[in-house]
């Protein structure tokens, strides 16, 4: 492998975050915020549905990158941000680019959206790349 022949755009990724999905993701992380699983209550705090978590969407930031990178290299470091709520009934696309290039290292920016295309939450990882001779 060639570093130029590391694709410079990620595939995206599609989302459709349900109930199930994020009570499920709530019991696994303890999490008993009850606007992440209870509907109702989040009507009560203004939200048209039940909220996807903000751990969670850094889950499908990093597993878009890791889907990208495979077995080409390895994450130095990775952040994100939650900028806007997303609900369930949303459709969030996950996006990526590489947004700079250092010998072996690429940064990419990365972001959440809804189908509105409203960012939910951007992030940003910089991996660095292995040459096929050392995976061997």
């Amino acid at each position: 492998m060639s570093f130029a022949d590391v694709e410079t755009t990620l595939p995206e990724l599609e989302i459709c975050p349900t109930e199930i999905s994020l009570f499920r993701f709530s019991s696994v992380t303890w999490n008993p915020h009850r606007i992440h699983y209870d509907k109702p209550y989040a009507a009560t705090e203004g939200y048209p549905g039940v909220l996807v978590q903000g751990h969670l969407h850094g889950c499908w930031l990093i597993s878009a990158v890791n889907r990208w990178l495979g077995e080409k290299g390895r994450i130095e470091s990775f952040s994100w941000e939650n900028r806007h709520f997303a609900t369930t009934g949303d459709t969030l696309t996950v996006t990526g680019r590489v947004a700079a290039a250092d010998g072996d290292l690429r940064t990419l920016e990365l972001k959440t959206s809804n189908q509105d295309g409203v960012v939910c939450a951007p992030g940003r990882a910089v991996v660095r790349l292995t040459r096929e001779e050392e995976v061997a």
